[in-house]
């Protein structure tokens, strides 16, 4: 078995809480907050070993916060590998208004990672086995620029392992100028950027998915499409996948389900289509819980095997 990675460089410690109407001024009394792991690596992390597979989280942790996100990881027997930061671990607070079903998502700015505090993340990549899969997601923190995060990429690169990334904007376009990038999962919006044209025609992603592809910048591009699911593409094959109609409860922790799912899949050789089916399934199961919740095991199942027909 391919062993996986995930690395984080702008780590959270969640809380989610209810509270009846949201207004201005008032106090708003909530329920008690319900702590989880948070941050985009972290998160694929605990998705694999809610799907029964094995991932260790690097990232940095700091303070009484950061104390706090690795003892959730460990209770959720998610390995972790983590350097100590001199900046507390951020905390983000979710609110899901009763009255209205409405979920407000307060993010704040991921703790400052110094020259020093980066090159000690660095080496725990470096020590990664040839041949594994390293997922990096998520934002990045300040102190951390995209060259930064090129050159560790390309550093992994020379060590043969295989990258994914799940990034936006400057992080994912510069990535893939690298290239050779095992799999990056943009929405329409974002593939569009990346190819530099508007997709308003029917056959527009599934070409600029295949041009990613052709030109070596990624071995895998999937594209989220929301309702619709998703369309994947590598040299062989480009497939769909339709979600079946669920009552969603929330979207977050969705598109890291996903990811989580597709991971533990390409770690097991599957085909794209088996890939997808299963990041799809994930992802709709995750939707399923309010709050900050991933998805489940069962739910997973359920509908991939839908899926699977």
């Amino acid at each position: 078995m391919v062993r996986i990675y995930t690395l984080t460089l702008a780590p959270s410690l969640d809380s989610a809480t209810l509270t009846a109407q949201i207004y201005p001024e008032g106090k708003l009394r909530c329920s008690a907050p319900v702590f989880e792991p948070g941050g985009g690596g972290i998160n694929v992390a605990r998705a694999i070993a809610h799907l029964g597979g094995k991932a260790t989280a690097i990232f940095p942790a700091g303070g009484a916060t950061g104390e706090h996100l690795t003892a959730l990881l460990l209770d959720e027997h998610v390995a972790v590998q983590t350097i100590e930061s001199k900046d507390w671990t951020r905390q983000n607070l979710h609110v899901h208004v009763e009255a209205s079903g409405e979920q407000y998502r307060f993010v704040m700015p991921g703790a400052a990672l110094s020259d020093e505090e980066f090159r000690q993340l660095e080496e725990k990549v470096m020590a990664i086995e040839a041949g594994s899969i390293l997922v990096i997601s998520g934002s990045l923190p300040p102190g951390v620029n995209v060259a930064k995060l090129c050159g560790l990429i390309k550093a992994a690169q020379r060590q043969n392992i295989r990258c994914i990334l799940d990034s936006s904007g400057d992080a994912l376009a510069a990535a893939l100028e690298i290239g050779d990038i095992e799999l990056v999962k943009p929405n329409q919006k974002e593939l569009g950027a990346l190819v530099k044209r508007d997709l308003t025609q029917p056959d527009d992603v599934r070409q600029a998915a295949m041009e990613l592809v052709r030109r070596g910048k990624a071995r895998r591009v999937v594209v989220s499409l929301g309702p619709q699911g998703a369309l994947a593409v590598d040299e062989q094959d480009c497939v769909q996948v339709v979600p079946p109609p669920v009552k969603s409860q929330s979207t977050v922790g969705a598109g890291d389900s996903m990811v989580g799912a597709m991971t533990l899949k390409l770690a097991e050789g599957a085909s794209l289509l088996d890939m997808v089916r299963y990041g799809v399934a994930a992802g709709s199961a995750a939707t399923l819980h309010q709050g900050t919740q991933l998805c489940s095991r069962e739910n997973t199942d359920k509908i991939y095997d839908y899926l699977k027909g």
